[in-house]
């Protein structure tokens, strides 16, 4: 009877050995069947923002009129002494164009256009009109792109950082994965973003377990949202984990080696 409860003991000690090293497995979406379809939810496009950074880019079949609303551009072009039009390689990169407070940018000839709470498709589509109606561009081709799409992901992630993004568009599967993943001490059932829309801040919580995460309307995330991962528990310091670790890494071999001590007699 002694041997089989010192026996035990030391099986709880490899267990508290183990227990140090091995974490829980995450495991996301485990509701969805397989060889099952669901439903996609339709991709938001973009509004653009007070403060937002837009790139404006002007072609056109006759090269020349396109020069004045693509000064300082990657994409412009300049009259050189002989009157040929070349491509202007010493453009740099787009600053892009800076909405103000109200809502505005201010475009070359056409003055102040409204773009706030606009798609990136509807400020193409208003500055393509008022090329032709003003007898600018008969044939504009433009093209649009937002240059600070940033989030910011906090919490229980292996990198918390303020992450730019430069295509403009990404999810919030992606921001987790691009942060590092989750840490062990991450609560995956309690996801947040939140969001600034029309003057008021929102907050949607996500179950990374459940598939109902591909249906929320912050799944596709905007500008300037931020990502935070809740804690399971209170966190130790990096110094208390040290310590807590060797000393339930000591206390178990000490256990190991008494009753080791003890088998053998």
């Amino acid at each position: 009877m002694k041997k089989i409860i010192l026996g035990i003991f030391l099986l709880m000690g490899v267990l508290t050995l183990n227990s140090c090293f091995v974490g829980k497995k995450v495991i996301f979406v485990e509701d969805m069947m397989p060889d099952t379809t669901y439903n996609a939810l339709n991709i938001p496009p973009l509004k653009v923002q007070k403060n937002d950074r837009i790139s404006i880019q002007v072609t056109s079949k006759t090269p020349e009129l396109a020069i004045p609303f693509n000064q300082g551009t990657s994409n412009s072009y300049q009259v050189d002494d002989n009157g040929s039009i070349q491509k202007d390689l010493n453009g740099g990169t787009a600053q892009g164009y800076l909405v103000d407070i109200n809502g505005y940018i201010e475009f070359p000839l056409l003055g102040n256009i409204y773009v706030e709470n606009k798609s990136l498709e509807e400020i193409k589509d208003t500055i393509k009109e008022k090329l032709i109606s003003a007898k600018l561009i008969n044939d504009p081709n433009v093209t649009i792109e937002l240059l600070n799409l940033k989030i910011s992901v906090l919490g229980e992630v292996a990198r918390p950082n303020v992450y730019t993004v430069p295509d403009s568009r990404i999810t919030l599967l992606e921001a987790v994965s691009r942060s590092g993943g989750f840490t062990p001490n991450s609560s995956t059932d309690k996801i947040l973003v939140i969001r600034e829309e029309d003057g008021v801040r929102k907050m949607y919580t996500h179950d990374f377990k459940s598939k109902d995460i591909f249906l929320s309307p912050a799944y596709y995330l905007r500008q300037n949202d931020i990502v935070y991962v809740d804690a399971k528990s209170g966190k130790f310091s990096s110094r208390e984990e040290t310590s807590f670790r060797f000393l339930t890494t000591g206390l178990s071999l000490i256990g190991i080696v008494l009753t080791t001590l003890n088998l053998t007699k």
